[in-house]
């Protein structure tokens, strides 16, 4: 916290992602995940700092600009229960922003409805139904295709599993996946879980206390992490196989949110390698190994 009643949910934090890549952001609760994302899409306002996508400056369109814009900036929320309106049917929910956006005459809304339900591997007969007669897996599947239906080129996906079955996972992640390559979109997939963005990113940024602590590509984070809180997180994940299992290892305290206050690495309170300086001196975020950025001093 710095002044009083103000907290630094993310603080300096420099990331890119390429047209048709999927960025993965994993980190604990209250590391600054969501908050990012949102702040991509302006839909929080960060205080300092530069979004910028496809060129434009969003921190500097207001307006009609602003609204052309964000067409092509999409959001898929964690939980499929409430980010659906009770009160519209499936076709209505999956028409209005094409309505809002003037993009289709009225007598073509259902048969684009009926295409955007296929896309998700639901039937057209559903656009009657009301979110309530739907599963999770379905809904979820509805706020697939609503994101899609503006024809995007930047899907934020905020923890879009988590509050689902696992049996139903791997369906929605495929769909997704498979939907994100034939549109070529590019996808941020923001998740506490390393081992879903494992299964998805082609690049791995890992947040702690709102800072970026590692940025590699997805193979390198997965097996040659260098920032002992990446590690960590990988020695976390389930193996089954046992003669792979890694040593475990156990982090102190617990984790604090928003960016700390002064000079230190904001790891460094509960990391089982830090020295005296990890406490005195800011990492920067900088190329340790090929296409590898790392915050630690150590490394």
């Amino acid at each position: 916290m710095g002044r009083r009643g103000v907290v630094r949910a993310v603080d300096g934090v420099d990331l890119d992602v390429r047209a048709g890549e999927v960025l993965g952001v994993v980190g604990e609760s209250g590391s600054g995940k969501t908050t990012l994302g949102r702040a991509v899409l302006r839909l929080v306002e960060p205080t300092v700092g530069d979004i910028r996508f496809e060129g434009a400056d969003l921190r500097a369109l207001r307006g009609r600009e602003l609204r052309a814009v964000r067409r092509r900036m999409q959001i898929v929320f964690q939980d499929p229960y409430t980010a659906l309106s009770p009160r519209m049917q499936i076709g209505q929910i999956l028409a209005e922003p094409l309505r809002l956006h003037r993009l289709v005459e009225p007598h073509e809304e259902p048969a684009r409805v009926a295409r955007l339900l296929r896309k998700v591997g639901l039937e057209p007969y559903m656009a009657d139904r009301y979110p309530h007669e739907m599963s999770g897996g379905q809904r979820q599947r509805i706020a697939i295709a609503r994101a899609l239906s503006l024809g995007p080129r930047l899907i934020v996906a905020d923890e879009p599993v988590s509050a689902l079955d696992v049996s139903v996972r791997a369906t929605i992640l495929s769909i997704l996946l498979r939907l994100q390559r034939e549109e070529g979109i590019a996808l941020i997939f923001i998740s506490h879980d390393l081992a879903v963005v494992e299964q998805v990113a082609d690049r791995i940024a890992v947040m702690y206390r709102g800072r970026i602590v590692e940025e590699a590509p997805a193979a390198a984070t997965l097996t040659r992490p260098l920032h002992p809180y990446t590690q960590a997180l990988l020695s976390a994940v389930p193996d089954p196989d046992p003669g792979r299992r890694t040593r475990r290892i156990r982090l102190h305290g617990e984790p604090a949110s928003g960016a700390p206050d002064g000079d230190g690495c904001p790891f460094a309170p509960r990391c089982h390698e830090a020295q005296a300086r990890c406490h005195e001196v800011t990492p920067p975020l900088e190329e340790k190994a090929r296409g590898q950025r790392v915050a630690c001093l150590l490394r």
